[in-house]
């Protein structure tokens, strides 16, 4: 299936087909270098949401425990 580019009054318009249901009202665009057009529904970013943050923990614990050596000790 092809689609055209389209000039409506400033913006330039790609089409969807019929057959295609999109499954959400707004998309974010992103052109790759190729040339590649890609719409990605619009989702809100987790970590800019308050409750999602309240609800986990981020905190991060060491892999290896001891004392540390060499160069991960910051100097003063």
């Amino acid at each position: 299936m092809t689609v055209k580019l389209r000039k409506v009054g400033n913006s330039n318009t790609l089409t969807v087909p019929s057959n295609i249901k999109p499954m959400a009202k707004e998309f974010d665009v992103f052109q790759g270098r190729d040339g590649t057009i890609v719409y990605t529904p619009k989702q809100e970013n987790p970590f800019h949401n308050q409750k999602f943050i309240d609800a986990h923990d981020f905190t991060q614990k060491e892999e290896f425990g001891g004392s540390l050596i060499g160069k991960e000790i910051p100097e003063d």
